[in-house]
């Protein structure tokens, strides 16, 4: 099983450091990417080292870290997530029938937009640069999507996985999961997730499709309030 441990922070400071600011013990991601920071020790996390980078009122993920809100920050949303890793076979061959579209940037208001009805995790106007996105279009109308965001060094995320709310049923977020997970293998590489604890329906569909829980950790949304 891989090494799973803080490993938001190892992203941050490792393979994707150039799109990170910070120091050599606190990191956020650069503005437009995803809204989330880490720490390098998150039982002892270094907030003041993000006051040079971070600006009152914005709203920042955390994993890993569960103790004492520090001054200056509050504390909007305390909960737990999963980190799953792929550990199936190779997924079926691509499914013709789904016609999934690579996505670019012509394409970001409506990832944005369903991504702020659907809440699939943090999603800013730049996530679409950390990876691949596909997606199903009918008419122009973003159905469903999924990309990948974090990766360090052969670990790689899936990500930004959500589906329109009338669209749901069709299995449309399986095969473009299936679809990046294809990807990533074929490259030597191992696709992993993140999934609120909460989220039943969502962790039965990702073991269903070949991924396993490797950890749980807490996961909060705090801002800076001055």
């Amino acid at each position: 099983m891989h090494d799973f441990t803080n490993i938001i922070w190892r992203c941050m400071a490792g393979s994707q450091r150039h799109l990170t600011a910070g120091t050599d013990r606190a990191r956020r991601y650069l503005k437009g990417f995803s809204p989330i920071v880490a720490f390098a020790d998150p039982e002892r996390p270094d907030f003041a080292a993000l006051r040079t980078v971070c600006e009152p009122g914005e709203r920042f993920y955390c994993s890993e870290w569960s103790g004492a809100v520090p001054e200056g920050w509050a504390l909007e949303r305390d909960a737990r997530m999963l980190v799953m890793v792929w550990t199936g076979a190779m997924p079926p061959a691509e499914d013709v029938a789904l016609d999934a579209a690579a996505l670019g940037r012509e394409h970001v208001p409506q990832m944005c937009a369903l991504a702020e009805l659907t809440r699939p995790g943090p999603f800013d106007t730049r996530t679409i640069e950390f990876g691949e996105y596909f997606g199903v279009l009918d008419g122009g109308r973003l159905l469903a999507m999924a990309g990948e965001r974090m990766h360090d060094r052969h670990l790689r995320e899936v990500s930004g996985v959500c589906t329109q709310p009338d669209q749901q049923g069709r299995g449309l977020a399986r095969r473009l999961t299936e679809l990046v997970v294809r990807r990533e293998l074929a490259r030597g590489e191992t696709p992993f997730l993140h999934v609120v604890s909460t989220n039943a329906r969502a962790i039965a569909l990702y073991e269903r499709m070949g991924f396993t829980t490797a950890r749980e950790v807490p996961v909060r949304i705090v801002s800076l309030t001055g």
